[in-house]
């Protein structure tokens, strides 16, 4: 056995004689947590399993304990040994961090391993192997897969997309938390925040502190919002490197979300383009209602065609193409694309989806079968536009995640840690996440501090 201090929280699996042991790391300041952990085993444990469930000291005078139950395959013991490896959330025996372990393989994980810890102060108990991962081969040998592309970026929104439409303002210091996981996640770009005006949107009032506390953040680029030349003079102050600007394809929603027009928007940020170009500062571009809009209803697919072709034309190096209440399918997004496609190459095209119908995931996949390689997403589904009324949250970053997990696509993303960022912010507001795949592998929660 490997020998580990009492004070860390850890995993350890391990099987012996067809028996599968969890250590739990125990306070030994408090003499009845045996007899809680034994209650939690009996009442929560169980119904995970049809298995004999017992609990014993390890005997060493350390305070362990150990969760013994059956293997689920002892025929096949041999896949699922654990002698070397620990997965502790603060400190490692071996290195193997938290991310590794919820990225496993099905092939490397028994069905039976339960994780204990994540976050301080919060344990999980999820009733299935966290891993969606496939084979690379199953999907280039699958005429309908093989068109998806290899690797995806993800573009996080949360911070701003994701938090702009919140009621109570959310600390700076929690916004810089945030980030700081996401990043840690190996998330490459993070919306970190936006220039609007205060009047509009008080969320993001704290825009410059923002920018301030994360200067000295490295691994992911920090592009912010910035609605006219003023909110772009005002960001590049702030220290921002990157740039975006957002137009509609709704006449309706353009004037109900900006104030004005749409060519008249065009005309703002042709003056943003020409300021960034001087600076060499990269200019990203949004379109909303890019499907349907919440005053006229369904929207043509030439409107979008018209403002992509112009905001590439004016330098945009990139367009997001969104669904901002979140109305499209397959069958409103594909043509969609088809027409956007004719103006603007593929490779410079995102699409961002609101989950408000349950069709994001579906809509992200078509876009794949159709060359998109980059998704906008939001850690825990968090957003909602304030001018778009019934606009629920984005597609949830765990979701999006978790599926092209499952579709052998590479994002560097690491779904324990990103799942950790998620349960921070969701914590912090006091609501259960928006992803499925959060819920899902988080379904029984309890305070580690109360075993």
């Amino acid at each position: 056995m490997l020998s580990v201090k009492a004070s860390d929280k850890v995993l350890w699996l391990k099987n012996l004689s067809f028996r599968t042991f969890i250590p739990i790391m125990l306070n030994l300041e408090e003499p009845s947590v045996i007899d809680k952990l034994s209650r939690f085993c009996g009442d929560k444990i169980k119904m995970f399993s049809s298995n004999p469930c017992v609990i014993r000291e390890s005997g060493t005078g350390t305070g362990h304990c150990w969760l013994e139950w059956s293997s689920l395959h002892p025929s096949k013991r041999s896949n699922y040994e654990y002698t070397e490896a620990a997965y502790p959330w603060r400190r490692q025996l071996k290195n193997v961090s938290r991310g590794d372990f919820f990225n496993c393989t099905p092939a490397s994980m028994s069905r039976k391993h339960r994780v204990f810890g994540s976050v301080p102060d919060t344990c999980y108990l999820p009733d299935r192997s966290y891993s969606s991962h496939c084979n690379d081969k199953c999907t280039r040998d699958n005429k309908l897969l093989r068109s998806i592309p290899e690797y995806v970026q993800i573009v996080e929104v949360g911070p701003r997309d994701g938090l702009q439409n919140e009621k109570e303002i959310v600390p700076t210091a929690v916004k810089v938390q945030l980030i700081k996981l996401l990043v840690s996640s190996g998330l490459p770009i993070v919306e970190a925040t936006s220039f609007v005006s205060p009047k509009y949107v008080p969320q993001l009032a704290d825009a410059k502190n923002v920018m301030e506390a994360i200067r000295t953040v490295e691994g992911a680029r920090f592009p912010v919002l910035t609605p006219n030349l003023k909110g772009f003079e005002a960001a590049v102050a702030a220290g921002a490197k990157e740039v975006a600007i957002f137009a509609s394809a709704s006449e309706s929603f353009s004037k109900s979300n900006i104030n004005c027009s749409i060519e008249d928007s065009l005309i703002r940020y042709r003056d943003v383009a020409v300021a960034a170009r001087k600076l060499s500062i990269p200019v990203r571009g949004y379109i909303s209602c890019v499907v349907g809009c919440p005053e006229e209803g369904v929207v043509s697919p030439s409107k979008v065609a018209y403002v992509a072709k112009e905001l590439h034309a004016m330098g945009c190096y990139e367009i997001s193409l969104g669904d901002t209440i979140g109305v499209g399918t397959p069958g409103t997004v594909v043509p969609m694309l088809e027409d956007v496609i004719d103006v603007v190459p593929i490779d410079n095209l995102a699409v961002h989806f609101h989950d408000t119908y349950g069709q994001a995931l579906s809509n992200i996949l078509a876009s794949l079968q159709m060359g998109i390689t980059t998704v906008d997403s939001s850690v825990s589904g968090l957003g909602g536009c304030p001018y778009a009324k019934g606009a629920t949250g984005n597609v949830a970053t765990e979701d999006v995640v978790y599926m092209l997990n499952g579709l052998g696509v590479k994002t560097n993303v690491d779904l324990g840690k990103l799942l950790s960022a998620g349960d921070f912010i969701c914590q912090h507001l006091g609501r259960k996440s928006g992803s499925k795949t959060a819920i899902a592998l988080g379904r029984i929660r309890f305070p580690a501090s109360k075993l």
